[in-house]
């Protein structure tokens, strides 16, 4: 799948995604989402750039505060190319929450939290996107910060 729309940060484009697209959203909850007129994974993330407007959101659309980060969290995650839908909610489960936490993670450190959620819940090491591929995602998501 595509990006809906794509914005370029220091020569990497950074995927926007369909509200409907993203992970760990029920059906229900995308419906709330785009009554709000969230529409987008960069909408989500510009609703809820502090913690004041999420609660904000929150309070909205009458759910529980901790959905609304883990919203957030998923879609800013996802706006990084190599990451994207496919590895967002693995990264958010395994401790990861920003693109700005993600950048200051050392890839091998951040290999062997993947590694282990992967063994500790599906006992499959053979799941566990490559070393490499983190790299990759630790790089790109230093880019977008800077």
């Amino acid at each position: 799948m595509s990006p809906k729309h794509q914005n370029r940060v220091n020569s990497i484009t950074l995927s926007d995604w369909s509200i409907k697209q993203l992970p760990g959203l029920s059906e229900e909850e995308k419906t709330l989402l785009e009554n709000c007129g969230i529409l987008t994974t960069k909408g989500l993330i510009e609703q809820g750039k502090t913690q004041q407007s999420k609660l904000a959101l929150a309070n909205k659309l009458q759910v529980h505060l901790q959905y609304v980060n883990k919203w957030v969290a998923l879609a800013d995650l996802a706006r990084i190319p190599s990451i994207g839908l496919q590895y967002c909610g693995l990264l958010l489960h395994a401790g990861v929450a920003s693109v700005a936490q993600l950048a200051n993670i050392p890839p091998h450190r951040l290999h062997k939290q993947i590694l282990r959620l992967q063994v500790a819940t599906m006992q499959r090491r053979d799941l566990c996107p490559p070393v490499e591929q983190v790299q990759i995602w630790v790089q790109q998501a230093q880019t977008v910060r800077n």
